[in-house]
């Protein structure tokens, strides 16, 4: 990023906050060219076309980021774009930034500017050592595009026919470039294509097309039409009950894609939105419809794919294909909660139980690494941490336990995965900041003077109305910061800090959360949940693990289910599988009874559910008010299925799988396991396989690595190589 900074802000001579606005100017080359280079971003969302032809394939470029401190700048080689006569043309339509969010949150107050605008260089070294610089300015054109409306929960109309009649010359206006940086997250692409399984007739006579998997992206399509006639493709997720096509769980999105014919045949797909569906439905559609002519396009952040998992039991393997599914839905620029709906936002408690699993699925590096600098660019001066993040709530006084918790959580898992500490420095600040916050709303070691979201979606109590209820908060809120303190203190050490205070202040929490919730190492009735038994064991804090282990096992074997939320269950599985239980453990993975990991994949889910009924066995739903059916949270399993199942486990001590400790947690219900992580020190693997009553186990370790195979309870030392025993 260079001669950008040089190059003014433009913006339409209307104001225009709802539809694409395109720049452009023409210029003409004499001489031989070396290189050119074309710098550019904007608020909104581009996209740049030279002479005519697509720059780069970023999908909703230039990414979203907490605007008003960063807004990232894309650098495109374009030296075999240009001819001796050129035209360079930038379509921006508003993205993420000039709507509503629930009706709460405008682009103008998340950005301080609400219409669509560019900035742009395009530097052109010639064989004769000149230089010629062209940048976005008072010269270029603005007219209207064929985009005539664009809304990213709406969807949006475009019309191929479509001519501005009274373009103009841009407007030249002041913003402030100290908020520009060069790219620093993943791009977005296009990935899969997908053709449609069935074309379906509903109850009510809809056309309605199945692409068999629920994704995010958007459809390609190939129309002619009668001229003028609007044709109409919505998106949805399910089928009701009856099997029309079900919207309601949408709340006020439209999701839908408008074309607008001109008697022409166009292959057309959207530039500026996309969608959460499986299914398609078309409306006034005149032209014979046909498979071969619809195809949608998966798009997602361009990560590369390092996790696989594969056992003897093919629902388990729908569920784990479900979960990538799931990450390739949600992971498009930022960690969203769903794809679909009228939402589509960073949550932080999201990101946070799901980090692990998503580090091992993929190379998230990069991903997490701009979400955490936007995280710190939008914590506020008191401490808090946004519900989401970029953050475009209003700043709240205060901030949730377990959601706020991704300001420790998400960077120590990038430096368990990656080994590489920046993230850790660069966040030590942010981890204070927010732990000095819950020490001011704390009461003798106890956090108690804070609204929670709770374990989120529990079986305890919550329901549609109030979905925070079950498990008590404050223990909940205690308990992670207990969990964040003890983060925060060895990310200080790490980084050659004293933690000194920091270990004395999580020991007084210890002791208040023992005297407040626990007697005997058990939870006290009246706060005993299954929730509240697994955060005492995973996060050390039960000064009797067997105890509380005994008392989560019979909670869970009492009722014959799990009955966790968003908090506790990530860590369910663990915690018994880690103190002696492991048999409970695969009963409730290998469950397929509501409520379970496994009922959703009977139910025919082709992603994970935010509910663990989000469809019900009669085809009704949970609720309407919050109910995806793309939502990855409780795909957090899959770190128990790469770890206790497969046995793949980090070594804290030697971060980014320097040393591995395999230690596989077999079940006779499984005849074999077997998973594989691509690590910054090469492949790793574990299989185990039963025959006869035996099993037989083989770890791979790559070179520059050690390992620990620890099988009935003995240790066995490992260097690189494949092993097998």
């Amino acid at each position: 990023m260079k001669n950008i900074l040089n190059a003014q802000w433009i913006k339409s001579f209307k104001t225009t906050t709802d539809r694409e606005v395109v720049f452009s100017r023409k210029f003409n080359i004499q001489k031989e060219i070396v290189s050119a280079s074309l710098e550019v971003t904007a608020l909104g969302v581009y996209l740049a076309r030279i002479n005519g032809e697509r720059v780069g394939d970023f999908i909703l470029a230039p990414g979203w980021t907490s605007y008003k401190n960063r807004l990232q700048v894309d650098t495109y080689d374009v030296t075999s774009m240009l001819k001796d006569k050129n035209t360079i043309a930038l379509g921006v339509a508003p993205g993420w930034k000039a709507f509503s969010y629930f009706g709460r949150h405008s682009g103008d107050s998340c950005l301080g500017f609400n219409e669509v605008a560019a900035l742009c260089a395009l530097t052109i070294e010639y064989a004769n050592g000149e230089t010629e610089i062209i940048t976005s300015g008072g010269d270029w054109n603005c007219e209207n595009g064929k985009y005539v409306y664009s809304h990213l929960y709406n969807g949006y109309i475009y019309d191929p026919a479509y001519k501005d009649i009274t373009p103009a010359k841009a407007q030249v206006f002041a913003k402030d470039k100290k908020i520009l940086l060069d790219r620093q997250g993943e791009k977005v692409v296009e990935h899969e294509r997908l053709s449609p399984v069935e074309i379906i007739k509903t109850p009510k006579g809809e056309t309605v097309l199945d692409f068999g998997q629920n994704m995010t992206g958007y459809v390609e399509f190939k129309i002619k039409g009668e001229k003028g006639e609007r044709a109409v493709i919505s998106h949805t997720e399910v089928l009701d009950a009856e099997g029309n096509f079900y919207t309601d769980n949408l709340r006020s999105a439209k999701a839908q894609a408008v074309f607008i014919c001109d008697g022409k045949e166009h292959i057309h797909k959207p530039d500026y939105n996309f969608f959460g569906f499986r299914y398609i439905r078309l409306e006034n559609w005149s032209d014979e419809i046909k498979k071969e002519n619809f195809t949608a396009i998966v798009v997602h952040s361009d990560m590369k794919r390092t996790g696989y998992f594969e056992c003897s039991d093919e629902r388990v393997n729908k569920l784990f294909s479900n979960i990538i599914w799931g990450q390739k839905s949600n992971f498009l620029d930022v960690p969203t909660d769903c794809p679909q709906r009228d939402e589509r936002l960073g949550w932080t408690g999201d990101a946070q139980v799901f980090i692990k699993t998503a580090s091992y699925n993929y190379d998230v590096e990069r991903f997490f690494t701009k979400w955490l600098a936007d995280l710190r660019a939008d914590q506020t001066d008191w401490g808090t941490v946004p519900h989401v993040i970029p953050g475009v709530f209003s700043p709240d006084n205060d901030c949730s336990a377990a959601w706020a918790d991704a300001a420790t959580i998400c960077p120590w898992q990038i430096y368990q995965t990656y080994a590489n500490k920046q993230i850790l420095e660069d966040s030590l600040d942010s981890m204070k900041n927010y732990l000095e916050h819950i020490e001011s709303r704390s009461d003798n070691g106890i956090w108690s003077r804070s609204w929670h979201f709770g374990d989120w979606l529990n079986l305890d109590g919550s329901s549609p109305e109030d979905c925070s209820k079950g498990t008590e908060k404050n223990l909940i809120a205690t308990a992670y910061y207990i969990y964040s303190s003890a983060i925060y203190a060895k990310s200080l050490e790490l980084c050659g800090k004293d933690a000194s205070e920091v270990w004395a202040k999580r020991e007084k929490s210890i002791d208040a959360f023992r005297r407040e919730y626990m007697k005997d190492g058990r939870i006290l009735p009246e706060y005993s949940t299954q929730t509240a038994s697994v955060l005492a064991l995973h996060f050390g804090i039960t000064d009797n693990a067997a105890e509380t282990a005994k008392q989560l096992n019979e909670l869970v074997t009492e009722c014959g289910h799990l009955k966790t939320g968003f908090v506790g269950t990530p860590y369910l599985l663990h915690a018994l599988t880690d103190n002696g239980y492991a048999e409970t453990a695969y009963s409730l993975l290998l469950r397929e009874e509501y409520p379970s990991w496994l009922f959703s994949v009977k139910m025919g889910a082709t992603t994970v559910w935010e509910h663990w009924d989000s469809m019900r066995e009669d085809g009704t739903m949970w609720s309407t008010s919050m109910n995806s059916f793309n939502h990855y949270a409780y795909g957090s399993v899959a770190d128990w299925l790469y770890g206790d199942a497969a046995g793949i486990k980090l070594d804290e001590s030697k971060p980014g799988f320097e040393h591995i400790i395999f230690a596989p947690v077999t079940d006779e219900r499984l005849t074999y396991v077997k998973a594989s992580i691509e690590t910054r020190k090469g492949l790793v693997k574990s299989e185990w396989k039963t025959e006869n009553g035996k099993t037989a186990y083989e770890f791979t370790v790559p070179e520059g690595t050690t390992a620990t195979v620890v099988l009935n309870g003995e240790a066995t030392e490992i260097g690189a190589g494949v092993f097998k025993f």
